[in-house]
């Protein structure tokens, strides 16, 4: 990563010019007052040596004379002096902030570049890279998504972003965004995985991605299965009501059969295993007379389809004359829809 911050020539001065001592002695008096701000002036304005000189002078005068209401001078200097201070203390953090990006290093990235934006709050690389920090360091997610969240504003608002392309820096954050989410408001969470997996960036092909949003989707399916037992007739039949709800219910199971698939084409070869095993269970039980054979086959094309959207609920079962229209499910190979009072549950769905 480049350089983040770019130091103000006397604060590095501070660090690299020589020291002349002052001659005067540190005795607060007229003679040494006037010459401590003769030198002070005579150089505030001028180059980096110069102005390191004006800081010297201004230090030795705050330091040995007592600030008071009709002391100017002193207040003048004071300002400088507390100015320059800030910038070498900002750059210090500034450099400590861009090791830790450097060398991966999350904990302190979190401790350096929070007090580095503290003074430079629109600073869209660091937010940027605050807002990645909980994707890789689960410790840190819920401190994260604050620094995600404002990455897409500032990112929104023009502001350059250079640690990562555009496209690629909105799906990280959105992606940040949706794993915090992913445990409390699941629902929630698919929005923000699916804006990240339709960015043109590296992260659509990050199969852990569809692993969570499956896991996103798995949310809705038990809610949907818990309220289709509820609805069914006290004999176990099919209401109307029930119908409907079935209807919902096989249109989130598609779509997560859907990302599960994805995950299983993207997954390496250590990871892949377990997805297909949670893959096959799912996918038979939507559809009742399919084979190991149509599991490979949706993925083998899985990744040549587009991602589907989020189903848009119906409110009476596609067929009668008030059926509300719906987004089309994702492509199953037998079509039967699923059946019966429960679903699968939530499947194991590795995150990296």
């Amino acid at each position: 990563m480049k350089r983040i911050i770019k130091l103000l020539a006397l604060t590095v001065a501070i660090a690299t010019f020589a020291i002349p001592a002052l001659a005067q002695s540190s005795e607060c008096n007229d003679e040494n007052k006037g010459a401590w701000y003769k030198t002070f002036y005579d150089n505030y304005k001028g180059d980096a040596a110069a102005q390191k000189v004006a800081y010297d002078a201004a230090k030795k005068y705050i330091d040995s004379c007592p600030d008071t209401d009709v002391d100017a001078q002193r207040k003048f200097m004071k300002k400088f002096v507390d100015l320059v201070d800030a910038k070498h203390a900002e750059g210090a953090t500034g450099k400590a902030c861009d090791d830790a990006i450097k060398g991966k290093n999350y904990a302190d990235q979190m401790k350096y570049c929070k007090d580095f934006l503290a003074s430079n709050p629109d600073n869209a690389n660091v937010t940027v890279m605050l807002g990645v920090v909980g994707l890789n360091d689960p410790k840190f997610l819920n401190e994260s998504v604050g620094y995600a969240t404002k990455g897409i504003q500032l990112i929104e608002a023009g502001k350059p972003v250079t640690v990562y392309n555009h496209d690629q820096a909105l799906a990280y954050l959105n992606w940040t965004i949706g794993r915090s989410k992913l445990q409390s408001a699941p629902a929630d969470a698919i929005n923000d995985f699916l804006k990240a997996a339709k960015l043109e960036s590296e992260v659509k092909k990050n199969y852990a991605l569809y692993m969570e949003l499956s896991a996103a989707y798995a949310g809705p399916h038990a809610k949907l299965s818990k309220d289709y037992t509820e609805s069914l007739n006290p004999d176990k039949t099919e209401s109307d009501k029930s119908k409907v709800i079935l209807e919902n219910l096989n249109r989130i199971i598609d779509n997560e059969i859907d990302a599960m698939a994805r995950a299983a084409a993207l997954a390496p070869a250590d990871k892949k295993k377990d997805i297909l095993t949670d893959l096959t269970a799912l996918y038979k039980y939507r559809n009742k007379t399919a084979t190991d054979a149509n599991v490979n086959e949706l993925v083998a094309n899985v990744l040549s389809k587009p991602i589907p959207d989020v189903p848009t609920p119906v409110t009476s079962v596609p067929g009668t004359p008030s059926s509300t229209p719906a987004s089309t499910p994702a492509t199953n190979a037998a079509g039967s829809g699923a059946s019966g009072t429960t679903a699968p549950g939530a499947s194991k769905r590795p995150r990296n």
